[in-house]
């Protein structure tokens, strides 16, 4: 043990206690493509044991954005890592991959253990979720970049599609509909609005939100993970285009995944809006169009099938305990989206 290092304020032996905690919970997300073990300088994933032909890999970056703030500031670490996970893997998704393995980066201004575990935990049970192994990782002590206590986190995913099943949108036509799947509440999206908005609310977010929920439990509800209900329609039928709902909330997300000369025209009357969104818009008098711009409002995320293919997607959605909604359409125009309703 270094002991300069130590007066330098980096606690290695912390570290290394951090890594023996972090051990099992990252031990149940292994696969069985995964070589070698925790703690190599890279990690390694055999793609041969695919069995695909002409693999594409796909991959996805992101953090949790300042719902991490109210994490840290209310000592609730344990789910933020499923967040984490979500915002990686929902959106390498939208081209129809399936997410093979997942790396974090934890950067903190002191190691303590407990905490790193609980974090980890969070991230391992996303994993676990979506069948993504979690083969590696970055943990940084850094004192002299954070606050006492505070802490970053990130990840990187990579996933697999066969080229020939490939999503990109180019497929999508007028007369195709579009499929809402409901979100679990706000999602890792918009948390500096929702946290000054808290702060001038006045409340307490130990206080019930509604019967089963606190405020905070409705605040830091992770993101849904919708990796498996929608492989499973993937099998079921051709899926033409898809969409993680994230920032930018419909108005910047759903034309990304749409080719030019086709409008998603959109009803949002035909999807329940979580009451979260309607305290959130009345405490803020934020105009409901401007809700859809920064929100997810209640749909997650989204996919463009045929016509008579939707029934069959609802119903394998609903068989993996995610409800949907026929949300819309896609029609000819050169606006990428219209709001019915707002």
């Amino acid at each position: 043990m270094s002991k300069a290092y130590q007066q330098a304020g980096v606690d290695i032996n912390a570290g290394y206690e951090a890594v023996e905690r972090m051990s099992s919970h990252v031990q149940r997300t292994m696969r069985k493509e995964v070589l070698g073990g925790l703690g190599g300088f890279g990690a390694t994933f055999d793609l041969s044991q695919l069995n695909m032909k002409a693999p594409l890999l796909v991959s996805g970056t992101d953090g949790v954005g300042t719902k991490l703030k109210l994490a840290i500031d209310h000592q609730k670490h344990d789910t933020i890592g499923v967040d984490a996970v979500a915002m990686c893997v929902n959106d390498i998704l939208t081209t129809g991959a399936e997410p093979l393995y997942f790396l974090d980066y934890i950067a903190t201004n002191k190691v303590v253990p407990e905490v790193i575990e609980q974090i980890v935990k969070g991230v391992s049970d996303g994993c676990e979720a979506t069948n993504t192994a979690l083969i590696g990782g970055e943990t940084a002590e850094m004192g002299e970049m954070y606050h006492e206590g505070e802490y970053d986190l990130a990840g990187f995913a990579v996933g697999a599609v066969e080229k020939s099943e490939y999503i990109d949108g180019s497929t999508v036509k007028p007369g195709q509909v579009i499929i809402g799947l409901e979100s679990s509440g706000i999602h890792s999206n918009g948390y500096s609005l929702v946290r000054k908005l808290i702060e001038q609310s006045g409340i307490d977010l130990d206080d019930k939100f509604n019967q089963e929920q606190s405020y905070l439990e409705a605040f830091l509800e992770p993101t849904r993970l919708y990796v498996k209900p929608v492989l499973a329609v993937k099998s079921a039928l051709k899926i033409h285009a898809m969409t993680h709902i994230t920032g930018g909330g419909f108005y910047e997300n759903i034309p990304r995944a749409l080719p030019e000369g086709v409008t998603a025209k959109i009803d949002v009357t035909q999807f329940p809006t979580p009451a979260i969104f309607d305290w959130l818009q009345t405490q803020g008098n934020i105009t409901t169009n401007e809700m859809y711009n920064v929100f997810n409002m209640g749909i997650g995320f989204t996919l463009v099938v045929d016509r008579d293919q939707v029934e069959t997607a609802i119903n394998v959605l609903k068989s993996h305990e995610v409800n949907a909604y026929e949300i819309g359409e896609i029609v000819e125009g050169e606006t990428p989206i219209e709001l019915l309703g707002v």
